[in-house]
């Protein structure tokens, strides 16, 4: 039987050199930890909240988020389509997810707000009413994903190519539309 640890705070930690137990976490908080090239596998985290950690290509494989947020993290190389689906839900606020990877997931109504989505792969993945508010999506990709009803009306520097993505109400400013047109090699000015 797991280990059960909740409403505990772990401050400035380095879990590079020692691993977190492992257990199932409810309602902690992980503040300006370091997991970075180290191990989450197998974990559960439920209503856990990770601030100004640093979590760049830590192994996440069978691992639990739900309703887990991440504020001003730094996230870079994670492949979350590892993680265990099961109740998966989580938000994304002033994080760094260079080249991480969402492909194949379920992703409904997930919110990325004020982001650095660059290089991240969202093929094949459901991202219906995901908010990707003030985020920037360079060379992000977006490929056979559902992106009906998302919001990109504040998102910036994306490609998408409609024909190839399902994109069905969902929302542009007006200065996005070179990032839907791109492939038409267009010259839009205002």
């Amino acid at each position: 039987m797991e280990d059960f640890i909740s409403d505990k705070t772990f401050k400035g930690e380095n879990f590079r050199a020692k691993h977190l137990p492992k257990a199932a976490y409810e309602n902690c908080v992980f503040e300006d930890c370091d997991f970075s090239d180290g191990f989450l596998d197998n974990q559960n985290f439920m209503e856990c909240t990770f601030q100004d950690c640093n979590l760049s290509n830590v192994n996440i494989a069978h691992t639990i988020f739900k309703e887990v947020s991440f504020h001003y993290c730094k996230m870079i190389g994670l492949n979350f389509e590892e993680c265990n689906a099961f109740l998966m839900d989580f938000t994304f606020y002033h994080c760094n997810l260079k080249m991480s990877s969402f492909q194949r997931m379920n992703l409904k109504n997930l919110l990325f707000k004020s982001c650095k989505l660059i290089g991240v792969d969202f093929t094949e993945t459901n991202l219906s009413n995901a908010l990707f508010e003030d985020t920037d999506l360079d060379k992000a990709l977006f490929s056979k994903t559902n992106l009906s009803k998302a919001d990109f009306s504040s998102a910036f520097n994306f490609k998408i190519d409609p024909k190839n993505n399902q994109l069905r109400n969902a929302k542009f400013h007006l200065e996005g539309l070179p990032g839907l047109l791109a492939e038409y090699h267009l010259k839009i000015t205002s």
